[in-house]
C-alpha cells in the first residue's frame, strides 16, 4: 500500500541519517531503514484505533445522557446512526486489528480527551447534521462520513498531531501519508470484504518494495564515492561544498536508480527526485537537479550505461 515515493522518502531519510550518524555497517543502516518503514504501519494502526475511540466516545456520551435524572425525549430516544456506523462496527469487531493493538500496546486509555474534543467539534458540523438526518442508510454513506471525519476533522487536529510528535519525531512527516492511505482504503472497502481487507494489513509494504528499499539504500552507499565523482564532474562551475547536502544525496539516489534499477523508467526517476527536492531541499533545488540530471542522463545514454528492460522504459 505504500507507494514508491513513500519508500524513496524513507530511504532518503535513512541515508541522511546513515551518512551523518556514522553507522558501523550497511546492515545496521538497513535495519534502521526497515524500522522506519514499519513506523508507517504502527502510526496507521494508531489512526485506526483513534477512529474507533471517537465512535466509542460518541456511544458513551449517548449512554450517559440516558442516565440523567431527567433526560430529554431526544436523550431517551437518541439518533444512533453515527454510533452504529457499519464501517466502524466492522473494524471494531476485527480480531486481527484488536490483536495488533494489544501486541503493539496501542491504547487511548488516559488520552481519550483528544477523541472527545474531535467528536465535540464534529457533531456541530453541517456534514454530521446532514448524515444524521439523511434517509439513506447504507455502507457507502457510512464509510464516506468516516472519510470526511478523518480528512477534515482528524488529519490536522493540533492536539492529535502533538500527541504523535511526542510519540515519535518521525510521525510528524508520516501522518499525512498515513491519513491518505487510510482514506483510500476506507473508500475502496466493500461491506462483505471489509473484515478481510483489515486482516491483511501486513501487505502495507510487499516483498518487492522491501527489496527496492534495501537495494536503493545499500547500492547508493556502496557507490556513494563513485556517484559523488560523477556529480562533481558535472558541477565544475559550482563550489561542491556549497551545494546542499540534500541535493547531493538526492542526485546520488537518482543516479543509483538510473544505473542499477532496470525496470524503472528514466522519466519516472527524473520526475520523482525533482519532486522530492521541492519537498525536502531548497527553493531552487528542483531547477538545479533537473539541469544536472538531464545532462547526466544524456551522458549515460551516449555511454550506453543505462540498461532498461521492457517497452518504453527509455
Amino acid at each position: 500500500m505504500l507507494s514508491r515515493r513513500h519508500i524513496r522518502i524513507k530511504v532518503m531519510q535513512a541515508l541522511y541519517g546513515y551518512l551523518n550518524a556514522g553507522f558501523d555497517s550497511i546492515g545496521a543502516g538497513e535495519k534502521e531503514l526497515m524500522l522506519s518503514i514499519n513506523r508507517y504501519y504502527e502510526l496507521f494502526l494508531y489512526q485506526i484505533s483513534f477512529l474507533k475511540e471517537v465512535f466509542d466516545v460518541a456511544q458513551k456520551q449517548t449512554e450517559d445522557a440516558k442516565q440523567k435524572h431527567l433526560p430529554s425525549n431526544q436523550e431517551r430516544n437518541p439518533n444512533l446512526r453515527f454510533i452504529n456506523n457499519l464501517f466502524i462496527s466492522a473494524i471494531s469487531k476485527n480480531s486481527t486489528l484488536n490483536d495488533l493493538y494489544k501486541k503493539r500496546n496501542i491504547s487511548w486509555i488516559g488520552d481519550n480527551d483528544i477523541a472527545r474534543r474531535v467528536f465535540s467539534n464534529f457533531k456541530i458540523t453541517p456534514e454530521y447534521e446532514k448524515y444524521m438526518s439523511s434517509e439513506e442508510n447504507n455502507f457507502e454513506k457510512d464509510k464516506e462520513i468516516v472519510a470526511v471525519l478523518i480528512k477534515k476533522y482528524i488529519a490536522d487536529f493540533p492536539p492529535l498531531i502533538q500527541y504523535y510528535e511526542d510519540k515519535s519525531i518521525f510521525w510528524v512527516d508520516d501522518i499525512d501519508i498515513v491519513n491518505m492511505i487510510l482514506i483510500k482504503i476506507i473508500r475502496m472497502s466493500k461491506q462483505d470484504t471489509v473484515d478481510k481487507t483489515f486482516s491483511e494489513l501486513e501487505w502495507f509494504i510487499d516483498k518487492e518494495d522491501k527489496e527496492f528499499a534495501i537495494n536503493l539504500f545499500s547500492k547508493t552507499i556502496i557507490n556513494s564515492e563513485k556517484y559523488g565523482k560523477i556529480i562533481s564532474d558535472k558541477t565544475v562551475n559550482w563550489d561542491i561544498e556549497r551545494i546542499a547536502m540534500m541535493d547531493i544525496l538526492l542526485m546520488k539516489m537518482a543516479i543509483c536508480e538510473l544505473l542499477e534499477f532496470c525496470s524503472i523508467p528514466v522519466k519516472v526517476t527524473l520526475n520523482e527526485y525533482i519532486d522530492l527536492s521541492k519537498m525536502y531541499s531548497t527553493p531552487k533545488s528542483s531547477v538545479f537537479l533537473n539541469g544536472i540530471l538531464d545532462k547526466l542522463i544524456d551522458d549515460f545514454r551516449k555511454s550506453d550505461m543505462i540498461k532498461k528492460t521492457g517497452r518504453g522504459l527509455m
